[in-house]
């Protein structure tokens, strides 16, 4: 609602100083107002500027490389001469081959996991109230390729052969044991 000032009776002028009505605010609160909207429009624009303006990538520079030659002579002329109190250099490790133990998982017998037979370990298959094994052709999930499966409650062995898949959950690790 705006004030407006109503004209003065004849003979009478109007009062320059006079009290603003009692349903108009104040001019102080007023004030606080503007200024707390200008605040908020204010963080309102620094805000997406800072989103529009964060989006930018820095270039990335490349690390100059080093490159270091080591000659043949050299190498061999340190690895003949032990250092004091060195330990002997140990023989690489044969390459390995499938696994003999295998625990919760899906293997492809003869890559993931050696052919032959497995057991299961302890009085029981499984410390969770549910062991579940399958054997299947393939690892193509379809009910037709499962050649075997069982949820045994105590030890159970399974033999497997090359290219089949050795499915387990929930079972004691499988140990070959043949």
């Amino acid at each position: 609602m705006s004030y407006s000032q109503q004209p003065a009776p004849p003979g009478r002028q109007p009062h320059p100083f006079a009290p603003p009505r009692a349903t108009e605010p104040p001019e102080k609160k007023r004030a606080t107002l503007k200024i707390a909207v200008g605040v908020v429009c204010a963080c309102i624009v620094f805000g997406l500027g800072a989103a529009v303006g964060g989006g930018k990538k820095a270039e990335a520079k490349l690390a100059p490389t080093a490159t270091v030659t080591v000659t043949a002579k050299a190498a061999k002329a340190n690895a003949d001469k032990p250092k004091r109190g060195a330990k002997p250099a140990e023989k690489p490790a044969a390459p390995a081959g499938p696994d003999t133990t295998v625990g919760q998982g899906s293997y492809l017998v003869g890559e993931d996991m050696a052919v032959g037979t497995y057991r299961t370990g302890g009085p029981a298959a499984s410390d969770v109230p549910l062991c579940y094994w399958a054997r299947a052709q393939d690892s193509s999930g379809d009910m037709d390729s499962i050649l075997a499966h069982g949820t045994p409650q105590g030890p159970v062995r399974v033999t497997v052969s090359e290219g089949e898949t050795f499915e387990t959950n929930g079972c004691k690790e499988w140990t070959k044991v043949r």
